[in-house]
């Protein structure tokens, strides 16, 4: 294995162009660590976020990204993994990430990858799965009920969508025109232009009598605040960007519960049980995705040499696609044990 590895370096201050490729040195892993080289990374909109605004934990030289999917090369001691295994993971926002060649990780984090399933689906699926698999856990499930997720067309929408859908919901959403039909066809019974004014007074009028169970917001938690009126009795608002910092309604009215979710934290506040969970579930989605049962949102290549001008892009949207880069497999890599 070579001395060293590239990886894109953050620069405090300087956002997205500060990014500089360099060599960093390896490091091997600790007690319960793994070393994974990477074959897969893909971008989400919180790498670009905490490039430009920066992080508590960040100095110049942090290696940003959170999403990755590699081989396992070398293992520290206590970790059950055998070298060679093809995994998936999240990295903690305070650790250096994905966008490297290679990335040292809790072991206790990583997502095994089914065999067939492609390196960059696997890389997509992390970020976004797992928030929409938390923000769809907070809600308990008593039977039929009317949901709405705001902002279907990106990737943690359109994945809690479908397991809303494959719960039995009754799943209402809002998105850009171009996603309704693909929306529709995986089992929205209604989707509304959440630029159209009159969306909310129109999914009233659909729901009749009804109120809606839940509300999963990706947007932020002011404009969360502004959908409570169409939740029932009992009902849940969930925060997937942001939360609420007061309550958003008077006490003793409809009495709804308010939900955060904060996937990053998981890192440091999950106990060992939390974290088996969280892994049970990713990897179960990711036995989806291999099966056909969840899809994700198309991906666009990129070349890791031009990881700068593919987070721009990503910052400024488009289609909803999913940025990914695929890296090449080295002759030089070596498995072991500790």
């Amino acid at each position: 294995m070579h001395a060293d590895f590239a990886a894109w370096s953050w620069t405090s201050g300087k956002g997205i162009d500060g990014l500089e490729l360099i060599r960093k040195p390896f490091v091997q892993p600790g007690h319960g660590e793994v070393l994974v080289a990477n074959r897969a990374l893909a971008l989400n909109p919180v790498d670009w976020k905490i490039i430009e605004w920066g992080h508590p934990a960040w100095r110049t030289g942090h290696v940003p990204g959170v999403d990755g999917m590699g081989v396992v090369v070398s293992c520290g001691a206590g970790v059950p993994i055998t070298p060679g295994t093809r995994v998936a993971y999240h990295q903690s926002l305070e650790r250096d990430g994905s966008f490297a060649e290679f990335c040292l990780l809790d072991a206790d984090t990583l997502l095994t990858v089914p065999a067939a399933l492609d390196d960059t689906v696997a890389a997509s699926l992390p970020c976004p799965g797992l928030t929409a698999w938390q923000a769809l856990d907070k809600v308990p499930v008593t039977g039929p009920s009317d949901v709405l997720v705001v902002g279907a067309g990106g990737a943690v929408g359109l994945l809690l969508l479908q397991l809303a859908v494959q719960r039995g919901w009754r799943v209402w959403a809002t998105a850009a025109p171009r996603h309704h039909e693909h929306l529709k066809a995986l089992g929205a019974v209604g989707v509304f232009d959440y630029r159209d004014s009159t969306w909310q007074q129109t999914l009233r009028a659909s729901l009749g009598e009804r109120r809606l169970k839940a509300v999963f917001d990706t947007v932020s938690g002011t404009h969360a605040a502004t959908l409570t009126p169409l939740l029932s009795y009992n009902g849940h608002l969930v925060c997937i960007q942001d939360r609420q910092e007061t309550a958003p309604l008077p006490a003793f009215t409809t009495a709804i519960s308010l939900h955060e979710v904060a996937l990053n934290s998981f890192h440091a506040h999950a106990s060992l049980s939390d974290r088996q969970l969280l892994r049970q579930a990713g990897e179960l989605l990711l036995e989806g995705l291999l099966a056909g049962s969840l899809i994700i949102p198309k991906r666009q290549d990129f070349d890791f040499y031009n990881l700068p001008q593919a987070l721009h892009a990503l910052k400024q949207g488009g289609d909803g696609g999913k940025w990914v880069a695929r890296l090449k497999e080295s002759s030089q890599i070596e498995f072991s044990q500790p």
